[in-house]
């Protein structure tokens, strides 16, 4: 079965990041930096974590891949977004975008229009609402959480379906809709993801997290789709995992999170992802 494949390639991944320890550049949100940073090292990637446009192109030039997440967006961290993008599109280095809050505020949604205007992405990673605004829909954002309207379940995945398939067309890219159930798709082929835990929308980052991980795996395989997959399912594994584990609070949670992140072996994809094709 092609979900069965999907599950072994992503269990290859799993390995291979640890094996060449893929540099990922991140201009990300000064709130979960330093949770980025280390879920990039729990995986085995080397994260570096900068944004100044007088040095960005040069980090570029060294990186596998690299992240443009909006969560703490100003006017200066745009420009060096525009210009880590180009400059990655230049040298064939694969850009993530974390459309973080899009929809919130004019500026968000005007800054993300721009960078998917000038950049070409290989995916993008939002909850509902932000995949929502990023697209031109109709949408309501909380901040930067997902508003109760847009949740994804079971009962409304088909509209989220027809939501990731038509973005990935015209933006041509992979687009992953995180949420209570995982939608990730290229365009042609879309499908669900049901791992995970409800305590990972209980402690902030967890998105910026994946979209951290969808980059490091990004960054040693040129199949964007299969990357994304396993960005999310070993994030959503980790945090199962780390619930089970545990009988304290979400700061404990935290901390565990990171630590599964790091113990995950290969094999455990393959036991417990649950992927479905839609």
């Amino acid at each position: 079965m092609e979900t069965t494949k999907l599950l072994k390639n992503a269990a290859t991944l799993v390995a291979l990041v640890r094996e060449k320890t893929p540099l990922i550049h991140h201009l990300t949100n000064y709130v979960t930096v330093n949770d980025c940073a280390n879920i990039v090292l729990a995986c085995g990637g080397s994260p570096i974590m900068a944004d100044e446009i007088n040095e960005v192109e040069e980090v570029i030039a060294l990186a596998s891949a690299v992240i443009l997440n909006i969560g703490t967006l100003n006017q200066r961290t745009l420009e060096s977004m525009l210009a880590a993008g180009k400059k990655a599109n230049e040298l064939g280095v694969p850009v993530i975008l974390d459309p973080a809050g899009a929809g919130a505020t004019t500026f968000r949604t005007d800054s993300c229009h721009l960078l998917l205007e000038n950049v070409d992405l290989a995916v993008i990673r939002g909850n509902a609402s932000e995949i929502k605004a990023v697209g031109g829909l109709e949408a309501t954002t909380l901040g930067v959480d997902v508003a109760p309207e847009d949740l994804l379940s079971e009962a409304n995945l088909a509209s989220g379906k027809t939501i990731v398939q038509s973005l990935a067309h015209k933006f041509n890219c992979v687009v992953a809709m995180t949420g209570e159930v995982d939608l990730i798709s290229h365009g042609k082929k879309t499908y669900a993801l049901n791992n995970g835990h409800p305590w990972l929308a209980g402690i902030t980052g967890t998105g910026c997290m994946c979209s951290s991980l969808i980059g490091t795996y990004s960054g040693i395989t040129t199949n964007y789709l299969e990357a994304a997959l396993t960005g999310v399912m070993v994030l959503s594994i980790a945090g199962e995992i780390a619930a089970e584990e545990i009988k304290a609070g979400m700061a404990t949670f935290r901390t565990k999170l990171i630590d599964q992140v790091s113990l995950l072996e290969p094999q455990v994809l393959l036991e417990r992802g649950k992927i479905r094709e839609l």
